[in-house]
């Protein structure tokens, strides 16, 4: 199994210029989260859904939208120790893949595949919804009142890695914010790196303040 486990939130793709689906106020670009990001919230107004993620897609095409520093840094930690760090995130970008790595595992989903309301099939997609089966695909977005993809994965890479690492996340959403109390459970070592203290700073072992696009690579040249 992988020596890492990196669980990445919103704070690391912030730094490259993304908005955070939630603000301060709770709503996700002035969206309530039951009007957007629900299964009822699709079946009752599924072109406001379908308008809601095209524009999030438009603003990750966006040629300024690009990698920082700390996607850099991880996906060359990936190439030079092939099987040691295992990338688990909570955005929905594909900035990761830009920056060069691979096996990414997306537990909320991804901005850029559509998936099939009546077959389930997953196609990579632009900025319009195409039709499969003759209806329009739905988001490949893991909803609230979705499970999360490859969860069992997850808790099973993070049993069994040395190290458990959190960066950019607000210890808010769960099942994610609870991996670290998992880790600790089986008494691995646990990083958190942020901008600031979290709801959950208290599990972990160290933490480390400051833009993920400064500390992480000092931290992966340190381990190196």
């Amino acid at each position: 199994m992988f020596k890492y486990v990196i669980l990445t939130g919103a704070g690391i793709s912030a730094e490259s210029g993304l908005k955070t689906f939630r603000g301060n106020d709770g709503l996700w670009e002035n969206h309530r989260i039951e009007d957007v990001a629900t299964p009822e919230a699709f079946a009752r107004d599924p072109n406001l859904v379908q308008r809601f993620y095209q524009l999030r897609r438009e603003q990750l095409l966006n040629p300024e939208i690009k990698p920082n520093a700390a996607h850099l840094a991880l996906a060359k930690f990936q190439t030079d120790y092939p099987g040691q760090l295992l990338i688990v995130t909570q955005n929905v970008d594909n900035l990761h893949e830009q920056a060069g790595s691979s096996d990414v595992w997306h537990m909320h989903g991804e901005l850029l595949k559509g998936r099939c309301q009546v077959c389930h099939e997953i196609q990579d997609i632009g900025l319009e919804m195409p039709k499969h089966c003759h209806k329009p695909m739905r988001p490949h977005i893991v909803w609230f009142g979705e499970v999360p993809f490859e969860l069992d994965a997850i808790a099973t890479a993070v049993s069994k890695a040395e190290t458990f690492v959190a960066i950019g996340t607000s210890g808010q959403v769960y099942p994610a914010a609870g991996f670290v109390q998992l880790a600790k459970s089986y008494d691995k070592n646990t990083i958190e790196f942020n901008l600031e203290a979290t709801d959950i700073s208290g599990y972990f072992d160290q933490s480390y303040f400051g833009a993920a696009s400064e500390t992480i690579p000092t931290w992966l040249k340190k381990i190196g």
